[in-house]
């Protein structure tokens, strides 16, 4: 199956590293003119850099936002005012004591991970349905339906985008717009590694590692291992091509069976 994104613009929010990073080089491998995005202007040179040394010939250019700002979002705007592939990546977590947390960090918890994917929809979204052509995507997790109990605060905020990507599906409707939502697993990141570490035996080499944690730890998972970036990275270039012109509004999982569900 050729996935062709060539002559597309794709914006991906928080994409210097992790997740996001993998997703800007699907992209652009893609063949897609493919936006990083991130809050420092340093993280964001050296993301596109690395983008350019993977994907050779890749078209990549970086802007620096903080998008969980209004502020921010406008800056983007100005910067960036039409895109084809909008892919809201960027989020944060951390594990806290549900009971701890208080107002002022549930507000940011919805600022970074539902508000900013909300405002960017906004802003692009009306043009991409003028063009009768567009791709909007929101980067969930497993989170979002078996909520953690040391983070309530990021389930409840990645459950939120499910409904926000089937709400604004609706709005799209028969515009040629897709909107869906990526439920991703446990994933292999440098922050994961260093966790796992932390509760199986650093001697055993990564691979062993891994399973390890997963057989213990995460033992509702049928992949048995942690997914890779790029595994995320390859359902969202499918959902951002012409071949997926017939999935909106769907809630569609990168999770390794994580998820206990037939549905979802």
């Amino acid at each position: 199956m050729q996935l062709d994104l060539n002559g597309k613009t794709a914006l991906v929010t928080g994409s210097t590293q992790g997740i996001g990073e993998a997703i800007a080089m699907a992209l652009a491998g893609a063949g897609a003119r493919t936006v990083v995005n991130g809050r420092k202007a340093e993280a964001v040179h050296d993301a596109v850099t690395r983008v350019r040394e993977e994907v050779p010939g890749a078209n990549v250019i970086g802007v620096p936002a903080d998008v969980s700002t209004a502020s921010g979002a406008a800056e983007l705007a100005s910067a960036l005012p039409e895109v084809d592939v909008l892919v809201n990546n960027v989020g944060i977590f951390e594990a806290r004591p549900a009971l701890e947390i208080d107002d002022d960090e549930w507000r940011r918890y919805f600022e970074v991970n539902v508000l900013a994917a909300v405002r960017l929809t906004r802003t692009y979204l009306p043009g991409m349905r003028e063009r009768g052509w567009g791709r909007v995507q929101y980067i969930s997790s497993d989170s979002a339906v078996v909520i953690p109990a040391e983070m309530i605060h990021y389930g409840v905020s990645k459950t939120a985008l499910l409904g926000v990507s089937r709400g604004f599906a609706k709005e799209a409707a028969g515009s040629g717009v897709t909107v869906n939502c990526v439920i991703a697993g446990p994933t292999h990141t440098g922050s994961v590694e260093d966790f796992v570490y932390q509760l199986v035996d650093r001697s055993l080499p990564w691979e062993e590692a891994q399973r390890e944690f997963m057989r213990v730890h995460r033992p509702q998972s049928l992949l048995g291992r942690l997914i890779e970036p790029e595994e995320i990275g390859n359902l969202v270039v499918y959902l951002a091509s012409p071949k997926a012109s017939a999935t909106t509004g769907a809630a569609v999982r990168v999770d390794g069976g994580y998820v206990d569900s037939i549905l979802l």
